[in-house]
């Protein structure tokens, strides 16, 4: 069941509500995030930034329905996401959530066509015009004389911008990006910031999560997390 948000105005389509995440690890207690509130408007461009452990990807799993917060509220498009059920949570990220890891995570016997057409399949969607929606896709990302490439023939670079598009396959309004530059060298990791930053200038909202302060610049607004606490916002 999709949960409408109660908020008479609604100006963010990212809303989290005095959320709070914790672990036990060894008989302790571990709080990843510690009653954090958050909006993110519709079209926004935020990045996310901590060291290690800090709480920043928890946020992010939070947002995406991947993870569930222990109290407080996670609403997305006015929808009550940490309220939903595994199938329905499922169908919603498939409409409204393209995510991005850093390890890329491409099917490594599928081609770069086939990874994005993917999601497609899946989700039932396009079924007309899947094929061609891909190599569209890709083509967006710089990518449409690679298509027929396994991920093992493609650089570090290229199989990232083929889980953009793979990402971008079925049209989702937000885009979720965890570390995408973690595994790339510096010129390379610009370029796929880069990407993100002109597909947030067609419409796309995007969050990404970094460590690395000079690729966050790019982003329009920049919160900084430690120890599950958001310590500084900056724009």
């Amino acid at each position: 069941m999709l949960t409408q948000s109660p908020f008479t105005q609604v100006t963010s389509v990212i809303r989290l509500e005095n959320v709070t995440r914790a672990y036990t690890m060894g008989g302790r207690t571990l709080y990843a995030l510690r009653g954090v509130s958050l909006d993110i408007g519709a079209g926004e461009f935020l990045a996310i930034v901590g060291p290690s452990g800090s709480g920043k990807s928890t946020l992010l799993n939070l947002i995406g329905g991947i993870d569930k917060p222990d109290t407080g509220h996670v609403w997305v498009d006015q929808i009550h996401v940490s309220a939903m059920g595994e199938n329905a949570l499922a169908k919603w990220r498939g409409d409204k959530i393209g995510i991005v890891f850093q390890f890329f995570q491409l099917l490594p016997t599928l081609n770069a066509l086939e990874n994005v057409m993917l999601p497609m399949e899946l989700r039932n969607s396009f079924a007309n015009n899947r094929r061609a929606r891909a190599r569209a896709v890709l083509e967006r990302v710089g990518l449409g004389d690679r298509a027929t490439q396994l991920p093992s023939e493609l650089s570090g670079g290229e199989q990232q911008r083929v889980a953009i598009a793979r990402a971008l396959a079925n049209d989702p309004p937000i885009l979720l990006a965890d570390e995408p530059t973690g595994n790339l060298d510096t010129e390379t990791g610009q370029r796929v910031i880069e990407l993100l930053a002109e597909l947030n200038q067609a419409g796309k909202t995007i969050v990404l999560v970094t460590h690395e302060e000079q690729l966050a610049r790019t982003a329009k607004r920049v919160i900084r997390v430690r120890d599950g606490h958001i310590v500084e916002q900056t724009r």
